[in-house]
């Protein structure tokens, strides 16, 4: 770190406000000071030399992370795609969104440069791409931390994502920000509630029936982007009483066929509620989904079992837990 601030008091949350879907805002106070720490992050050793005051993150997820964390304060901006609007308007830390600067809609070298960070909140396919070179390595050469998303991080020697249960990732990068920001007993505190929350959820599954068919539906150019198994909807699935039909791809966010998602025969489709355009708003792809050859005949197109939910509420976030109550809630009203 480069800020002689590094090494002073963290303001961090005090007040809890409970939400409608299960998320918390916090207001800031005062917290412990900030000394070296060792994480692991994407399995590796990662030290930070004081508590970071010039944080720079990209995604909603990601940048709702440090939100519920009460970290607010050490936001210097966010990067969020185009398309991704709908989030932030439906998100429980719309105040927080509000108050911390937009960089704009395209995660750069020189955006994330000029808003000089000495901590860089990414991941892989989440703002981290050697097709841009914006990659950790490049955060370390300007002076700053670049800590990764643990969903995204990459399996050894391959580009597919994905090291652990998504939702123990989400826990393991609670606690390594907790740690870092020195906020860990708030960090306790969320990951306790999650799993009461998924817990309760899952429990309300009916015993001794075949889990209903799930096809998380992103969007098809041409063919359809979905989850695989190391993907946050994969165990939202799961947890709900659902079974993810691409569960058996080792990847995270990952392209399969229209031929192998109507053989699997989805009784529930989810769909991500993101993207700039019209042709990008659910009704649209809906209406895919209907006119699709392949797709028309499924049990969950037939019946209309098609449930929408916000792009955050899907990938690695704290909207995670609502949303495994949420997907539960749809199945059970479904008789699933």
């Amino acid at each position: 770190m480069r800020s002689p601030r590094l090494l002073v008091a963290l303001a961090v949350a005090a007040a809890v406000v409970s939400t409608a879907c299960g998320a918390e805002v916090q207001q800031p106070a005062q917290a412990t000071t900030g000394t070296p720490v060792t994480v692991t992050n994407c399995g590796a050793p990662l030290t930070v030399h004081g508590v970071p005051e010039r944080v720079v993150t990209n995604d909603t997820g990601i940048t709702e992370m440090m939100f519920a964390l009460g970290l607010a304060d050490r936001l210097v901006g966010h990067s969020s795609y185009r398309g991704k609007e709908r989030d932030i308007a439906s998100s429980p830390w719309q105040a927080d969104f509000d108050r911390t600067p937009l960089l704009g809609h395209a995660f750069t070298r020189e955006v994330v440069q000029a808003a000089d960070p000495d901590f860089v909140f990414a991941g892989w396919s989440y703002g981290f791409k050697e097709s841009t070179g914006l990659t950790p390595e490049w955060v370390r050469s300007i002076g700053a931390v670049p800590y990764q998303l643990t969903e995204a991080c990459r399996q050894p020697g391959t580009d597919r994502r994905g090291v652990m249960e998504p939702l123990d990732a989400l826990y393991a990068d609670l606690a390594n920000l907790g740690d870092i920001f020195g906020v860990r007993a708030k960090a306790d505190q969320l990951i306790t509630h999650y799993r009461q929350q998924v817990a309760k959820a899952a429990d309300s599954a009916p015993a001794g029936q075949q889990p209903a068919r799930v096809f998380l539906f992103d969007s098809a150019t041409p063919e359809p982007f979905t989850s695989g198994r190391t993907a946050a909807p994969s165990q939202i699935i799961r947890e709900a009483g659902g079974s993810n039909i691409f569960d058996d791809l080792n990847d995270s966010w990952t392209s399969a066929s229209w031929e192998a998602a109507a053989l699997r025969d989805p009784q529930v489709i989810l769909i991500v509620d993101y993207g700039a355009g019209p042709e990008n708003s659910v009704q649209a792809k809906i209406e895919q989904l209907r006119t699709q050859p392949l797709m028309a005949g499924t049990t969950a197109v037939r019946q209309g079992n098609i449930l929408a939910l916000p792009y955050a509420a899907l990938v690695e976030g704290p909207r995670n837990p609502q949303t495994v109550v949420t997907v539960a809630d749809f199945l059970r009203s479904k008789g699933y």
